[in-house]
């Protein structure tokens, strides 16, 4: 496989192709070495890796979908609580198994990494895979923990699978303020339209997508990596909770909606289109603009080191020359003449 499309062992905290073979790289000492995105032989492999998408995916769904499920009656903190559910589950991810799979948990992670030259296109569909049966997991442990009075107990007629289909995904008559409006018996027909729920979803994801792209680039603050992460998702899922329950992870979204009433996987063609989307510009946008500067940078590093090197060697000849013309001169003798 090429540097160009390395498997990262610890796409985490990575670094660009052809940094790994730089004198700067080099010099680092023994633990940075397992930080450098290039391809190893010793490192992880491909079912090691899809199986730490698959527990990542797992966790973040458990977590922040649980918490929205349970918040209606649990007083958890509402909207932000549910936003601080899903931050600290992936925080959790990343430092948990970040350093063997790269710590996507998200499909649209996983392409932006693939389009920035981070992951092989070999690896996109083990990747996605491992994090749909992740998240399909999760979301099936939580349907069956769903006691079956639970819906008359709060006040709603619902069976497991419509109160599960509340923390689905949806927009239009399904989006989050349309079952406000409904549940509260108000006479408006106020809803997020499909555009709405389009344009904050692939805004949303670009912006997680770039957060996550520039914090694991080698040099960028790695130890803070998985909490800049959270964080980012955090305030993002703050804005898009009550627009569309906040998806930006195709496989948050399909593990919700095949549990869930039939609106939600009529509706689960959108909360793939804009994630994959809104990754998918900001990889283009980081590989750019972000990229070809630290790539340039990286080069001209490695040029000075070439020429000191260079300097050091023509200093060592000279040195050298001189020794050898001190040790010529002690070993020479002057012709005795006879008396």
């Amino acid at each position: 496989m090429s540097l160009q499309q390395p498997t990262p062992a610890d796409d985490l905290f990575a670094v660009l192709p052809g940094a790994a073979t730089s004198p700067i790289a080099a010099s680092q000492d023994e633990s940075a070495a397992l930080l450098v995105d290039v391809p190893d032989a010793t490192g992880p492999g491909l079912l090691a890796r899809a199986g730490a998408e698959a527990f990542g995916t797992f966790v973040l769904i458990f977590a922040g979908v649980g918490t929205l499920l349970y918040s209606q009656y649990t007083n958890v903190g509402g909207t932000l609580g549910v936003a601080v559910a899903f931050g600290i589950a992936v925080t959790v991810g990343l430092v948990t198994v970040g350093r063997v799979s790269g710590g996507h948990f998200n499909p649209a992670v996983t392409l932006a990494a693939a389009i920035a030259g981070r992951l092989s296109w070999a690896d996109l569909l083990p990747y996605w895979l491992a994090q749909l049966v992740g998240g399909a997991l999760g979301s099936a442990v939580l349907f069956l923990t769903i006691p079956a009075g639970l819906g008359p107990l709060i006040g709603k007629p619902y069976d497991r699978r419509e109160l599960l289909g509340g923390t689905a995904n949806g927009f239009g008559p399904h989006s989050p303020l349309a079952h406000l409006v409904a549940a509260n018996g108000l006479n408006s027909t106020t809803q997020f339209s499909l555009a709405a729920a389009l344009l904050t979803e692939v805004v949303a994801t670009g912006i997680l997508v770039a957060v996550f792209l520039g914090i694991t680039r080698r040099g960028a603050g790695e130890p803070r990596a998985p909490f800049v992460v959270g964080l980012a998702l955090a305030v993002l899922m703050l804005v898009a909770l009550p627009v569309t329950n906040a998806s930006l992870n195709p496989a948050r979204s399909t593990a919700v909606a095949i549990l869930s009433p039939s609106w939600a996987l009529s509706q689960l063609w959108l909360f793939w289109v804009a994630p994959l989307l809104g990754a998918a510009l900001a990889a283009l946008l980081y590989r750019a603009f972000v990229a070809p500067s630290a790539l340039l940078a990286v080069g001209e590093a490695v040029d000075e080191d070439d020429e000191d090197d260079e300097d050091d060697a023509g200093d060592l000849d000279e040195d050298e020359i001189d020794e050898t013309d001190d040790e010529d001169d002690e070993g020479e003798t002057l012709p005795v003449l006879p008396s």
